[in-house]
């Protein structure tokens, strides 16, 4: 097969983006010949490749360092995409843990995913379905169906770049910070496509390419970048050893056609967008002297007694909680296996000093584990190492009902906006569906409550 190589396809993508985009390390290669033309291909960073034949023919720009947090307090988030958004997966993910992790931003959120949906297609409804609702802050998870499902072209890198730009473009005008995301990968060609095009891999460097392209959007416009493509390929080449996948029990990132992730893969598109909106994903700091029988903590939690070993206390941010099986791709513990979602983003964090034992048991709920004594010193993740916690049942219900809100804004959008009632008199309809939607998004707050929970630590005897 005619395969674009990635140097010359990544020469297609710069030849139309600025040439004021920031200098980095320059590669090897400095031109790449596309036809008669010598096109300049840096000064850039790339993406350190994993040593495996799957990564051979691609060559990723670096994405760039998060930064600071762009949440303010109050903000009004649109989780904006495709059918892949429509799913209501990595969307209620970033509602959930918006919501109980860092409840003290005050964070609301709407989600506008729609079924096969091009950045065109938002461009046209985007002032209607989600500017009326004035957001203060947008994520973007577009590129899927923009590649068209088909090797890349020059032409359509082009209408990807300029119909993304102009949806950042917008929102800025409307004040609305951006994250700007880029499309994850392909598992398999799309069942649905009738002309078949090239192979899964031409599809997967078409959308690497795209992945190329919301970065230069993102660098030319001043907003952040997600970055999904990368991880959940290198998920996808991976994960299945890592999970024991066998042809009974394959682990598919990228979901069971190949398009739309299951937890695990949309666990890394939430992590993706967590990451880059700033958040630094400290939850709990828990300080036990066992020596003086002293317990301080961070902010959020308040210690409420102490005695013998135990100490209890009343939580106002929750642990993200995520249950379920190891090594299957539709739980959202196996995602977090894929990206360092608990390390990053999700450390409730316990630190033991004036130990005199080897090694201690910690309770906390109904569950245990023992700790070396070091290990205690330097802190342990009670989220990471407890499944189920006191937390699980609270979490539970907090992200119950943030999937019900979601799901009405799918019906919201979709079947009122753009049905008879929506065309008919849309300030009417805009008026019914809020007062259908105010008693969800009420119910989530109802759902959300302070957690008294006790943390035991008694010395192991051996």
């Amino acid at each position: 097969m005619n395969r674009l190589t990635y140097p010359a396809l990544l020469a297609c993508i710069l030849c139309f983006s600025s040439s004021t985009l920031p200098a980095q390390t320059a590669p090897a290669q400095t031109t790449s010949p596309i036809g008669k033309l010598q096109i300049p291909l840096g000064p850039y960073a790339y993406e350190t490749k994993p040593d495996h034949e799957a990564f051979a023919a691609f060559n990723p720009r670096k994405a760039p360092a998060a930064g600071p947090l762009l949440l303010k307090q109050g903000d009004r988030l649109a989780i904006c995409g495709d059918s892949i958004t429509e799913q209501k997966m990595y969307s209620r993910m970033i509602e959930t843990y918006l919501t109980v992790c860092v409840p003290q931003l005050e964070i609301t959120v709407r989600q506008y995913g729609w079924s096969g949906e091009k950045t065109d297609g938002f461009l046209r409804r985007m002032d209607q379905d989600c500017l009326t609702f004035q957001p203060t802050i947008a994520t973007l998870a577009y590129g899927m169906n923009d590649s068209r499902y088909r090797p890349f072209d020059v032409n359509n890198g082009q209408w990807y770049e300029d119909h993304y730009s102009a949806i950042v473009r917008r929102f800025k005008e409307n004040d609305v910070r951006v994250v700007v995301g880029s499309p994850g990968c392909a598992g398999k060609i799309a069942s649905w496509v009738k002309s078949k095009a090239g192979d899964l891999e031409d599809h997967n460097i078409h959308l690497c390419a795209l992945r190329d392209i919301a970065m230069i959007v993102a660098e030319k416009n001043d907003v952040r970048f997600a970055d999904i493509f990368w991880p959940m390929f290198q998920a996808q080449v991976f994960a299945p050893a890592q999970h024991n996948a066998t042809d009974e029990s394959p682990y598919n990132v990228a979901g069971n056609d190949g398009i739309h992730p299951g937890w695990a893969g949309q666990t890394i598109m939430a992590y993706a967008f967590l990451k880059a909106l700033g958040l630094d994903g400290q939850i709990a700091e828990i300080q036990w002297d066992l020596e003086n029988g002293k317990v301080t903590t961070s902010r959020g939690h308040q210690l409420v007694s102490y005695s013998d070993g135990n100490a209890t206390l009343q939580s106002t941010q929750y642990p993200f909680c995520a249950a379920g099986e190891l090594d299957h791709h539709n739980s959202i513990r196996s995602g977090m296996t894929l990206v360092p979602f608990n390390e990053d983003l999700n450390r409730f964090q316990l630190t033991v000093r004036g130990t005199t034992a080897a090694e201690y048991r910690v309770t906390w709920g109904d569950e245990s584990r023992v700790y070396s004594a070091a290990d205690l010193q330097k802190g342990v993740n009670l989220a990471d190492d407890f499944s189920i916690n006191p937390f699980s049942e609270a979490f539970a219900k907090v992200d119950e009902a943030v999937a019900a809100k979601q799901a009405f804004e799918t019906h919201q959008v979709k079947k009122v906006f753009h049905g008879k009632e929506g065309k008919t008199d849309f300030a009417a309809a805009v008026a019914k569906t809020e007062a259908e939607r105010a008693p969800l998004a009420d119910a989530i707050q109802d759902a959300f409550h302070p957690v008294t929970h006790t943390i035991q630590v008694t010395a192991v005897d051996r």
